[in-house]
């Protein structure tokens, strides 16, 4: 059975940098597309980054150019970049793994239990 852990998040300044990492265990065949998350509390959760399993990659609008994900094939391991961090990036952000290449949420079903990321302005 697929699962996802997700570690690196924490409090830092606007403008400062955090990478997160998705441990992925049981996909031993690569099938799966990868996605990162982000929620506030009493929000939508919305798509910031997803990875197909061809390597293509895909990013909402506000995080262009900011953040870069990735996948090492060897480790298993999805990373998310993030630079230039504002306090509207402050959120939990969750990993999750689907069949599908997409941003929506509906379309993953395996989840992390999610790491808070808060920036200080």
């Amino acid at each position: 059975q697929v699962q996802v852990v997700e570690s690196g998040g924490g409090l830092v300044q606007a403008g400062g940098s955090l990478s997160l990492s998705c441990a992925i265990s049981g996909d031993t065949e690569r099938n799966y597309c990868m996605c990162w998350f982000r929620q506030v509390e009493g929000k939508e959760r919305e798509g910031v980054a997803a990875i197909g399993r061809d390597g293509s990659t895909t990013y909402t609008d506000s995080v262009k150019g900011r953040f870069t994900i990735s996948k090492d094939n060897a480790k298993n391991t999805l990373v998310l970049q993030m630079n230039n961090l504002k306090p509207e990036d402050t959120a939990m952000y969750y990993c999750a793994a689907g069949r599908t290449y997409s941003l929506v949420p509906q379309h993953f079903s395996l989840w992390g239990q999610g790491t808070q990321v808060t920036v200080s302005s």
